[in-house]
């Protein structure tokens, strides 16, 4: 607003300045804010005054101090498009008073400086309040909004059930419950170190939310605490905490001369017991991360020691022999080793002992001997010196390469061809059993030829009503895997499974659009 504005009569107001200035320092917001909403409170006033229906605005000097007050009143160059006759006047009228107005321009009408009353100075005292405390909820979200995964540090100002607020200096921070450790109790005044998780901006204004159980939260403190990681000659690449209990830190260096796992624990432990002690003596198990998942999964375990290990990598489990006396080790009180181990590996983990692992070993050795037993009708001899050898089901036999079979001591020439016939008449009959199978169930062309789906499978789903592309298609990954059992096929194979049952769908989308489009380039022509 032009300072033509100021009434030469009014008297300079420096305490405003100093007022606004006071305010812009305390609550660490811009100096025009605190100005702008000291204008915006004088308007109100004014309005008050002399009438809300006018359009009265107040400016106070930068340099000075002054305030000025002036009614607004636009020019309308078209007199249809006078929408309200206080705020807005016929551009032909307006010339009258000013010859320089332009179109659109205002009409400005200086006012006397109104003198507040009681109820008129608390009313622009709670606009101010107001316009103050929403310039610093701005200032507070856009200090914070980019802090998010930060540690900070307060002091405990209140605790309401469980809640602690803490004090960061001019914003107040929220530590829920859930967020604290486990057992931890702090009192009013202490101070207190957590990782900003989350920066919101809510009804009441802007929320900052803290934890101190978040498995970043020691990650940072180990940032803290180890140079190396800070210069990034070791890297963390996973944490998983039992707040309050314990935890694992997956560590590894970009340096092939510096050991990753020494320099975390420091001179005697020293630099690991800050963390711990930080943490409410939280055990903390420092692994060196190794890209193959077998000797991650076998590190992350540690202290226990490991057997052996199998790993199945469409279903992402991992299965770990251990001896019998180190099960409990493995485990863990509640199983919080071995869920730990899995959190920091990504990896589901099944535990197993070697006895338990040697009884299965028997029984799928004795189940598979007796299933080329009675597929090939040969003597338990040759079913387990096949097992023995590693075939593990009669299409291995049947379409397997006669060298295959002749390594096998004791099988000439003769032997593997009468075994590969014998698959191949048993896999013939199979198939000529299905296909009986088939008529009796009602399976459909479409669902027989889907990629995936053995006899089996294509029986079961059968029996189940699922008998066309259009039935799997219907069904979702869990359904599919009850009907034909979760050993049958893996979760990601039962979903590209649905998926290509479902990709006719989407092709009549495309053939329908293609159809239209081509009656309207018809229609064009």
């Amino acid at each position: 607003m032009s300072d033509m504005l100021t009434d030469p009569n009014a008297l300079a107001r420096p305490e405003l300045l100093q007022v606004a200035d006071t305010v812009a320092r305390d609550k660490n917001i811009n100096r025009d804010e605190v100005l702008e909403a000291m204008e915006q409170a004088i308007q109100k006033a004014g309005r008050s005054k002399y009438g809300n229906e006018h359009d009265i605005r107040a400016h106070i000097n930068r340099s000075t101090g002054q305030i000025s007050l002036a009614r607004y009143v636009e020019a309308v160059e078209n007199p249809e498009d006078i929408e309200n006759e206080i705020t807005q006047i016929e551009y032909k009228k307006a010339v009258l008073k000013n010859p320089d107005i332009e179109p659109g321009g205002f009409l400005v009408d200086p006012l006397p400086p109104i003198d507040f009353g009681r109820i008129a100075a608390q009313t622009a005292k709670q606009v101010i309040v107001q316009k103050v405390r929403e310039a610093e909820r701005t200032r507070q979200f856009a200090e914070y909004k980019d802090r998010v995964g930060e540690i900070v540090n307060g002091l405990v100002k209140r605790v309401e059930y469980g809640n602690v607020i803490v004090d960061l200096g001019r914003d107040e921070a929220l530590l829920r419950r859930d967020d604290c450790i486990p057992r931890e109790h702090v009192n009013t005044g202490d101070r207190i170190r957590a990782l900003i998780v989350d920066v919101r901006e809510e009804q009441r204004g802007p929320q900052i939310f803290l934890s101190r159980t978040h498995p970043q939260f020691m990650a940072k403190l180990f940032v803290q605490e180890v140079p190396e990681i800070y210069d990034g000659v070791i890297e963390i690449k996973s944490v998983a905490r039992d707040p309050g209990s314990r935890a694992k830190l997956a560590v590894i260096s970009n340096d092939s001369s510096i050991d990753p796992v020494g320099p975390c624990i420091g001179m005697r432990g020293s630099r690991v017991q800050a963390v711990v002690g930080e943490l409410q003596g939280e055990k903390i198990d420092i692994i060196q991360w190794s890209e193959d998942p077998a000797t991650f999964i076998v590190n992350a375990l540690a202290p226990a020691e490991v057997s052996k290990v199998v790993l199945d990598e469409e279903k992402n489990r991992i299965e770990v022999v251990v001896p019998d006396e180190q099960l409990s080790l493995a485990i863990g009180r509640r199983g919080q080793n071995v869920r730990l181990a899995s959190q920091l590996s990504g990896w589901d983990i099944d535990i197993l002992t070697e006895a338990i692992e040697s009884e299965r070993q028997v029984e799928e050795f004795r189940v598979r001997s007796q299933m080329f037993v009675n597929a090939l009708d040969v003597d338990d001899v040759i079913a387990h010196l096949l097992v023995t050898e590693g075939f593990s089901s009669v299409e291995e036999v049947a379409f397997v390469p006669v060298e295959d079979l002749l390594d096998i001591e004791g099988f000439d020439e003769a032997v593997a061809e009468e075994l590969r016939e014998r698959a191949r008449a048993f896999l013939a009959k199979r198939e000529s059993d299905f296909a009986d199978k088939r008529k009796d169930l009602g399976l459909q062309d479409d669902l027989v030829e889907l990629e995936g789906l053995n006899a089996e499978i294509l029986t079961k789903l059968g029996e189940n009503a699922v008998k066309s592309r259009d039935d799997l298609a219907d069904l979702a990954a869990d359904e599919l895997l009850e009907i034909v059992g979760e050993n049958a096929m893996t979760e990601k194979q039962a979903n590209d499974i649905i998926m290509a049952a479902r990709a006719h769908w989407f092709e009549d989308e495309d053939t329908g659009v293609e159809e239209v489009a081509a009656e309207q380039e018809t229609e064009t022509e």
